[in-house]
């Protein structure tokens, strides 16, 4: 079972992020377990109506909205383990600022909240969860030390700025206006996490909205289809699964 973390006291300096990142948080919560309403049948004919489950020994995400419903499970999935390991990391109060934690363990709330949102809405959702429900997957890090203060901050940037990518390039892919609007309150608090981490990195600069994430003609977010996404995650995911169903 994880963890839980108290959080610290927050310091006066602090209060505007802080507040910032709380609020954006609870916006997810807000938006109730509203996934519903789609058809029962899995359609062999059309790509897009294929439900997630297991296809060729390996589970597949699916096609349609579920199927980006579930690919956005899977991303969640990874980001709450990454920053359930950072704020349980034996070196987190000793070698992270008071600022460096205090951001960490709202991210580590957030991601968290955002993971068990999909969980529960697809699982009461789904025609059959038992079988169509993307099961809970296994990460692995390679030499990453989660006590070690810039290779978690990198990490986290990595993971924050391919998780608004991500939404940004799926978006296009929903068809329900309800599911749209979800993944847009939530990509727009990921972006809220991508600006902390870029600023945790290299205070008071311009990063937390650069160049690399931020197009500067169009002033746009950075988009990516979920095979680039799923090659990124890949990275750090050991479960096999398929995605036959996504671009």
């Amino acid at each position: 079972m994880e963890n839980v973390v108290n959080i610290q006291e927050v310091k006066p300096s602090h209060t505007n992020r802080r507040s910032f990142l709380k609020i954006s948080g609870l916006s997810v919560v807000g938006a109730g377990l509203f996934i519903a309403g789609c058809s029962n049948s899995d359609d062999n004919v059309n790509p897009s109506n294929q439900l997630p489950g297991i296809r060729n020994g390996k589970f597949d995400l699916g096609g349609g909205d579920f199927g980006v419903l579930t690919y956005a499970y899977a991303l969640e999935q990874l980001e709450a383990d990454f920053y359930t390991k950072v704020v349980n990391a034996s070196g987190f109060n000793t070698n992270f600022t008071d600022e460096d934690r205090q951001v960490l363990i709202d991210l580590y709330n957030h991601e968290v909240i955002h993971r068990e949102f999909f969980k529960a809405a697809l699982t009461g959702a789904l025609p059959n969860p038992s079988i169509q429900l993307l099961p809970g997957l296994a990460f692995s890090y390679g030499s990453l030390n989660f006590s070690n203060r810039d290779q978690v901050l990198a990490t986290a940037k990595a993971l924050e700025d391919t998780g608004v990518a991500a939404y940004n390039g799926a978006g296009k892919l929903i068809t329900n206006p309800d599911y749209l609007l979800l993944a847009g309150k939530i990509v727009s608090v990921e972006a809220r996490h991508a600006s902390a981490i870029r600023s945790l990195i290299n205070p008071d600069s311009k990063d937390f909205a650069g160049d690399d994430v931020v197009n500067t003609t169009t002033g746009l977010d950075v988009a990516k289809k979920p095979s680039e996404v799923i090659t990124i995650a890949d990275t750090f995911i050991t479960t096999e699964f398929t995605a036959l169903y996504l671009p």
